[in-house]
């Protein structure tokens, strides 16, 4: 799949309401909270992030709400792409396994499923689910970028 596949399939998904991008806004604090302690508690953490990258894990879920919660309020398809792209290259540059990518977007899905109100959570779980079933297409497409494909 190319960068623009992605970019096309990324603008096929819903729009995000309102409410659900100011309930994800108000709460991204505490989704990110609850998603270091779930990872942190992995027996498997250091196959997954390498040896002494928990701090960048860490600080990466805190982005990442931040991310979400500013992409769901003034949604850019290319914006998405883009920065997922360079996430996949950035952090798998310092040590973090693929395997990584699946952990961590199923504890989000898990945790916005316990934090969200059922409406923001079906509003905004088809953009997990698309970062999720997408994800080989990332790897492919960050190893082109960076000469490894």
């Amino acid at each position: 799949m190319t960068k623009d596949e992605l970019v096309a399939t990324a603008n096929k998904l819903p729009h995000f309401g309102v409410e659900a991008a100011g309930e994800y806004a108000a709460k991204r604090d505490i989704l990110a909270s609850e998603i270091n302690r779930i990872m942190s508690g992995r027996l498997d953490l250091r196959e997954l992030i390498g040896e002494g990258n928990q701090s960048m894990m860490e600080d990466n879920h805190r982005n990442h709400a931040r991310f979400i919660g500013s992409l769901i309020q003034d949604f850019s398809s290319q914006v998405l792409v883009e920065t997922v792209l360079w996430v996949f290259r950035a952090y798998r540059s310092h040590g973090f396994r693929l395997t990584y990518w699946p952990a961590q977007l199923d504890s989000w899905v898990e945790v916005m499923r316990n934090e969200l109100s059922p409406q923001a959570f079906a509003e905004i779980y088809p953009l997990y689910h698309w970062m999720i079933i997408n994800q080989p297409a990332f790897v492919s497409l960050s190893d082109e970028l960076v000469g490894k494909g």
